[in-house]
């Protein structure tokens, strides 16, 4: 009987496997397919994809799903080598369980490995922690490279700095550039300018940056700025290790940027544009606007639907915005603060251009927001429903399910574990089969401490998952609780209470450029979960000119201002 089986092939930005490309890996795939009475029925091949997690390969992952589905009904995985199909061993080991809980096995061609026997099973389990080493190894040797250069003076990789080209590997100066440069540091430090000021006085006054293929925008921005002026590369230094990979909590492959605070500076080949002096000017200046200030006025207000709002012209997000006025009584020590909601994209500010000038007093959209809400809870349908609907949202008792299965399983592998020693320990020494059995014995106890490990990580990752779950969302039963008693419950909340539950319950407002005729305000709300409304289960509720609801928020208005 003929074997179906999948062919997968991948080649990595860094090398090639033994020189071989996703061409001559697919040759020998169907070579070896051939020889052993096996027909193709896919290909699957990631180009440029880094091995170390699946949710950087896409064909992988829809070889995985095919499989799941039980597409083609298939009976082996084909890959030239084991560090193609992966060089994760806990990615490796998931993965090829998924295959076989589907009864599909790995082949890795070149390494002479067959997961439906119990040596190929052992040979992946300690080959994948091999490939995950190795992938580790060429990482630290590629980064001791760029640190190698750095400590040369020499760039180590990434696009030039605004000012400087490359040329072998030394930094130009690009003259007309680094005039730009000096202009800048010279706004920060002698006048009276930030970076969102220096940004639009460049962009107004006809100065443009270069664009590249990460960022085709030629206006400058006030973030760009802040970066140009804390990059030590302008007084003649090599910078390494500003900004460093930290892993995502409650993930087991995604990382994020942060920046260190400890660095290398070495000092470069490249000629400086501005001198030591200047720029240490600057990072003094820098740290004194920078640093946090504790709040001294209107302690307990709060900007309750900042960020939820949104611009009606460009969409960006709309924040808190204060017009403090000192008491004509006492100039000295009494304020009198008029709270705003105002658009973010001022000009340039982060190379979006926004006309719309207008702030909107808090207070006054403030009512309009929760007007809304009192007569939405109003409708008993809306309670019922919207409480079975928020359930089904949040609930983790699935995730808490699960937890209990993998530590079900992880107790199951360990008694197994601890039995199989046991028996090794009774062997008879004396057995003329005792070297095998004895051997027999340790691969599987090896592939029962594989087995616990990564149980154990599963459990680790779940435990992260739900207890972010829990700090980050309320239960629907307090969301349900605030709902049913919102007209008691919001006025004895404080601000920072008010806007914690605006962000558990809103995720958008948008808003009309002007006030109406009508004096309505809000455009529409979009929700974080579905909800009851007007007879249908919807995420977002939108107001038009006939529509009845907005009246009765209009008249509750009036009511309320009497």
């Amino acid at each position: 009987m003929v074997k179906k089986c999948y062919i997968y092939t991948r080649v990595s930005t860094i090398m090639q496997v033994d020189g071989y490309s996703l061409d001559a890996q697919k040759e020998k795939l169907k070579k070896y397919a051939e020889a052993f009475d096996m027909k193709v029925i896919k290909e699957y091949s990631d180009e440029g994809k880094s091995g170390k997690n699946v949710d950087g390969r896409p064909q992988f992952k829809q070889m995985l799903m095919d499989i799941e589905n039980q597409v083609d009904n298939i009976d082996y995985v084909l890959v030239f080598k084991l560090s193609r199909f992966g060089r994760n061993a806990a990615d490796v080991l998931s993965s090829l369980q998924l295959m076989q809980d589907y009864g599909v096995n790995l082949i890795c061609v070149e390494d002479g490995i067959d997961s439906s026997k119990d040596s190929g099973k052992l040979m992946i389990s300690v080959l994948s922690a091999v490939s995950e080493i190795e992938r580790d190894n060429i990482l630290v040797q590629t980064m001791e490279g760029r640190r190698q250069k750095a400590r040369e003076g020499k760039w180590n990789g990434g696009m030039a700095p605004f000012g400087y080209a490359i040329d072998k590997g030394i930094l130009k100066i690009i003259p007309e550039e680094a005039e730009i440069v000096r202009l800048i540091y010279d706004k920060y430090i002698n006048f009276d300018m930030g970076s969102e000021k220096i940004a639009i006085f460049l962009n107004e006054n006809g100065y443009r940056k270069r664009t590249h293929l990460n960022n085709k925008m030629n206006t400058f921005t006030s973030n760009f700025i802040t970066k140009l002026i804390d990059n030590p590369v302008y007084y003649g230094k090599i910078a390494y290790g500003r900004r460093t990979n930290a892993k995502i909590k409650g993930t087991r492959n995604q990382f994020h940027k942060i920046k260190s605070e400890e660095y290398m500076i070495c000092d470069g080949k490249h000629e400086a544009i501005i001198s030591e002096e200047i720029w240490l000017k600057a990072q003094i200046k820098r740290k004194d606007t920078s640093t946090w200030k504790p709040k001294k006025h209107s302690l307990d207000h709060e900007h309750i639907l900042s960020g939820l709002l949104k611009c009606p012209i460009c969409g960006g997000s709309m924040y808190g915005n204060v017009n403090r006025k000192k008491s004509k009584k006492n100039p000295e020590l009494y304020y009198t603060d008029n709270f705003y909601y105002k658009c973010k994209h001022r000009p340039y500010l982060d190379g979006k251009i926004c006309s719309y000038n207008r702030q909107w007093n808090q207070k006054l959209v403030d009512s309009a927001v929760v007007e809304i809400i009192r007569g939405l809870v109003k409708d008993k349908r809306f309670a019922i429903k919207t409480k079975s609907l928020i359930e089904n949202k949040v609930d983790i008792d699935l995730l808490n399910q699960e937890l209990l299965n993998k530590k079900k399983n992880l107790n199951n592998a360990i008694l197994l574990k601890d039995r199989l020693s046991r028996e090794i320990d009774k062997l008879d020494y004396d057995d003329r089969h005792y070297e095998r059995k004895y051997q027999d014995m340790q691969n599987r106890l090896s592939s029962f401490y594989d087995e616990i490990e990564l149980i154990e990580k599963e459990i680790e990752d779940l435990e992260v998952k739900i207890s972010n779950i829990r700090l980050d969302k309320v239960t629907a039963d307090e969301i349900y609780r605030c709902l049913c008693c919102f007209d008691k419950l919001y006025d004895k909340m404080n601000d920072m209470e008010r806007k914690t539950f605006m962000n558990r319950f809103i995720k958008e407002i948008q808003i009309f450029p002007e006030r109406r005729e009508d004096r309505r305000i809000i455009k529409s709300i979009r929700f974080k979960f579905p909800i009851y409304y007007n007879g249908e289960i919807r995420n977002i509720i939108e107001w038009d000119s006939n529509n009845t609801f907005e009246t009765i928020v209009l008249l509750c208005l009036k009511d309320a201002k009497k």
